[in-house]
């Protein structure tokens, strides 16, 4: 397995009181390499702090998170911006580009902070970027293009690394029905013709079923998850609408 998350924890504690909050309750699951896996929930429900421990932006409480079997939390501190760098890639809602650089600086800042050769930054830039349908818009900066560009223009910059594992955050959330058709798409076609490996957390039914597996999460707490098998992306969708209708009459509260 290329990411297995072994028992995680993770307690908060309030700022006034000193109340602890338990946002994650023994979290287990594993992610083969090339694998496609999405993560619901309702707001709350531990879903976003999850997608943190796995980005190594925090250290879990208790349990563990291995990436191709690098336990990520017994990483010191300086090594860990250059352990994200190179082996994690990272989609978020609001894209995070800076506009004070254009699309082609955006996409290329990780090589850049890695030391990469600049024929090297040339040749996965024209490649990446021809695939994503963004070449013509380097010179612009990310106010100059509309958000599905944008988008793609973040999602270049976390492909650009060829990471072990691409984590995205309601990658669609901000995107018109055909940005993220178009997106998803993308993301679709690196999956399932590179090999990446991809987990995504998403309010979306439409994103979440072109997942391979969808786990659902509940008060911090895995409360189940259904896996597509060889159904396609429209045959699933109905089973995955009907697994959440059935997860809502039992009393479970996912959205």
């Amino acid at each position: 397995m290329l990411l297995k998350v072994e028992s995680l924890t993770k307690d908060y504690v309030t700022r006034f009181g000193g109340r602890a909050v338990h946002a994650l309750r023994g979290v287990d699951f594993a992610v083969g390499q090339g694998e496609y896996v999405a993560v619901m929930g309702e707001s709350g429900s531990g879903k976003t702090t999850l997608l943190t421990l796995l980005a190594a932006l925090e250290r879990p409480t208790d349990g563990r998170i291995l990436l191709d079997g690098t336990d990520m939390a017994s990483i010191p501190g300086r090594a860990l911006a250059a352990f994200r760098r190179d082996r994690l890639g990272f989609i978020f809602q609001d894209c995070n580009l800076l506009d004070t650089l254009s699309l082609r600086e955006n996409i290329l800042f990780p090589l850049v902070l890695a030391g990469k050769q600049e024929q090297e930054m040339k040749n996965r830039l024209a490649l990446l970027t021809e695939r994503l349908g963004i070449s013509s818009l380097l010179d612009k900066y990310p106010y100059e293009v509309s958000g599905g560009e944008r988008q793609r223009a973040a999602a270049a910059r976390a492909l650009i690394t060829r990471p072990m594992l691409l984590l995205a955050d309601e990658p669609t959330g901000a995107l018109d029905s055909g940005s993220a058709s178009q997106l998803l798409g993308l993301l679709d076609a690196y999956n399932q013709n590179d090999g990446q490996t991809i987990v995504m957390v998403t309010h979306s039914l439409d994103a979440a079923s072109h997942a391979s597996r969808v786990l659902f999460i509940r008060d911090g707490q895995i409360a189940d998850e259904i896996s597509r098998g060889e159904l396609s992306r429209e045959a699933f969708y109905p089973r995955l609408a009907g697994r959440l209708t059935a997860l809502r009459q039992g009393g479970e509260r996912l959205a």
